[in-house]
């Protein structure tokens, strides 16, 4: 049985196989009679809110034939109290797979251990999965492949999106350069642990200078809203702009994940310089993901 937890734990050939398929599935939406979830209820359990990955996960469901079944945290006993392990041997008998938002890894972990039924990770407090998958194909939608590359990602370096592009980097064989202060640099274990051509630096310009990929992430990630003000306060740096830009390659891509506070992590004018770039990224979510359900059934 498949699952998707992690991209520390996807083989080269699983994602690469993913984002062969994810093209296929984007070219042919319109036409394509294939419908591997046919007769396939699959529940979303979010203990997060979410745009993006709601609404491409519900949408990519039903264009592959099954139902999404959406369960908020407030909805279900988990949200008072109930084990991840029970919950997930009662849905496991139930529904045919599962995508989890929340917030610990840990949870995922036990609940693709238990439920007997594929498992995915929308997002946890350790990776996001789904968005990198989206991200490396986007790159080389519009730009080839990615390896050999550079990637700068710019702000709270130890947050879950750069985790999960430190492990793409080792799979993929691109360059990873992470622009954050000291305090939101990830840890030397994440950084062996990840096996990469990944470096970590406070200095912006020489993170910029030559990329082929600005990113960035918002600075105060769901959970950590206490942290604001000292977040706003030490990242205030961090940030993409029209200067940065300037450094890195005359055709980089500049790509956010969504939602985006203009003025913080990347200003107004970048933004929308890169409008057309990162809504395709966001758009893109739905055709990877509908390549990730294909993937894990199969």
């Amino acid at each position: 049985m498949k699952h998707l937890l992690s991209v520390e734990k996807l083989t080269r050939d699983a994602v690469e196989s993913i984002l062969a398929a994810a093209k296929s599935w984007k070219a042919e939406r319109r036409t394509s009679s294939r419908r591997p979830l046919a007769g396939q209820v699959w529940a979303l359990l979010f203990s997060k809110s979410s745009t993006r990955t709601r609404v491409s996960f519900e949408v990519g469901i039903r264009e592959l034939g099954g139902q999404p079944l959406f369960l908020s945290a407030n909805e279900i006993q988990l949200g008072r109290g109930e084990l991840i392990k029970d919950t997930a041997r009662v849905l496991g008998r139930m529904v045919h797979g599962a995508i989890i938002r929340t917030f610990a890894q840990a949870d995922v972990e036990e609940f693709a251990a238990h439920a007997g039924i594929p498992t995915i990770n929308a997002l946890t407090d350790d990776e996001h999965p789904c968005q990198i998958l989206t991200d490396v194909f986007t790159y080389q939608e519009k730009r080839g492949p990615i390896q050999g590359k550079v990637v700068t990602f710019v702000g709270d370096g130890a947050c879950n999106v750069p985790v999960s592009w430190m492990f793409a980097a080792a799979a993929l064989g691109f360059e990873l350069r992470i622009a954050a202060p000291k305090e939101f640099q990830p840890s030397p274990e994440l950084l062996s642990r990840a096996r990469g051509k990944i470096s970590c630096t406070e200095d912006l310009r020489a993170a910029a200078k030559g990329a082929d990929l600005l990113y960035t992430d918002v600075w105060v990630s769901m959970g950590k809203e206490a942290e604001a003000p000292e977040r706003v306060k030490v990242l205030g740096g961090y940030q993409i702009n029209q200067a940065m830009v300037k450094l890195a390659k005359p055709d980089a891509l500049v790509m956010h994940c969504l939602p985006a506070y203009r003025g913080k992590e990347i200003d107004e004018a970048t933004f929308e310089a890169n409008a057309q770039t990162i809504f395709d990224q966001a758009e893109n979510r739905l055709h990877v993901q509908k390549a990730i359900l294909d993937w894990i059934v199969c």
